[in-house]
């Protein structure tokens, strides 16, 4: 560890990937960056200086969260550019993934500030390869919207993603979320639940959708939640596209819709009138000579 290449940069934001649950995740280079920059930015203080204690690194630091992060940002981005060098630390994982840090990067890229990674723990990457499922081509989708229309949307604009998508739920909106998937994936839909990663209780559920809503119906939920969910294995709306409109509506109707649903479905994926489709579908057609009398 005292090679050139992990010698301290003067100037450097280092984005440093702290343990998701098992402290024996931090890895010596993160050990020493934490224990030479200048100061360390941080989630939550009080959580990193209870971590660093434990590991007898005593920094300065400040404080960088959502609720601060455009003064802090500012701040951070001035005493880099002076010349001190700073790690961002996020309670657990790793900064900058569904978390402001990304925030505090665009600005050091935007000025020329140098920034470096210093792997290690990702919440998302580490339930990826528990799921059992395929590992090749994934999404990642963070936390869901919380309101229920815009949550619903989302999920719905997902319903032929076929890369496996993996998101981020607390336990009080673990159920919900899950009623909300079936609605738009349907119940068989494989996924895995993963919680209490790398600790003790370290928890795996591998299961369909409808057998997750219905466990955690009679169990309640603890901890906090990685859901990943297999990808469509029905054809994408560029494919479906390509085919006749009745088809197109009967391949929704085939996946559960009820008829008007499926009208809507179709015009959304070919981006026409749903009037239009439901013509077509219906085998409604106006008469010319009436549209001129009218």
């Amino acid at each position: 560890m005292t090679d050139k290449k992990n010698r301290i940069q003067k100037g450097t934001l280092y984005l440093v990937a702290t343990p998701i649950g098992n402290l024996a995740d931090l890895s010596p280079r993160a050990l020493k960056v934490l224990g030479e920059v200048d100061f360390v930015a941080a989630e939550d203080t009080r959580n990193t200086g209870k971590m660093l204690s434990l590991f007898e690194i005593s920094r300065p630091m400040v404080p960088y969260h959502e609720h601060n992060r455009m003064s802090a940002g500012e701040d951070i981005c001035g005493r880099l550019i002076r010349g001190e060098s700073c790690a961002l630390v996020t309670d657990a994982g790793t900064p900058a993934v569904s978390d402001p840090g990304e925030d505090l990067v665009r600005l050091c890229v935007d000025r020329g500030i140098p920034v470096t990674s210093v792997p290690g723990c990702c919440a998302a990457i580490n339930a990826l390869t528990l799921s059992g499922l395929p590992t090749g081509r994934f999404s990642f989708e963070g936390f869901l919207p919380s309101q229920a229309g815009a949550r619903a949307k989302a999920l719905d604009d997902l319903k032929l993603e076929r890369r496996t998508m993996i998101f981020h739920e607390a336990p009080h909106r673990l159920l919900q979320t899950l009623s909300d998937m079936r609605d738009a994936f349907g119940g068989d839909r494989r996924l895995a639940v993963c919680r209490e990663m790398t600790k003790l209780n370290e928890e795996v559920l591998r299961m369909t959708i409808d057998q997750a809503v219905q466990h955690f119906e009679a169990s309640a939920p603890r901890g906090e939640f990685v859901l990943v969910v297999a990808g469509s294995t029905q054809r994408d709306a560029e494919t479906l596209n390509t085919i006749s409109v009745e088809d197109h509506f009967n391949f929704y109707i085939k996946t559960g819709l009820d008829r008007k649903e499926a009208v809507k479905a179709v015009a959304r994926d070919r981006k026409v009138p749903k009037n239009d489709i439901y013509m077509a579908v219906m085998g409604i057609r106006e008469d010319p000579s009436r549209q001129k009398e009218d």
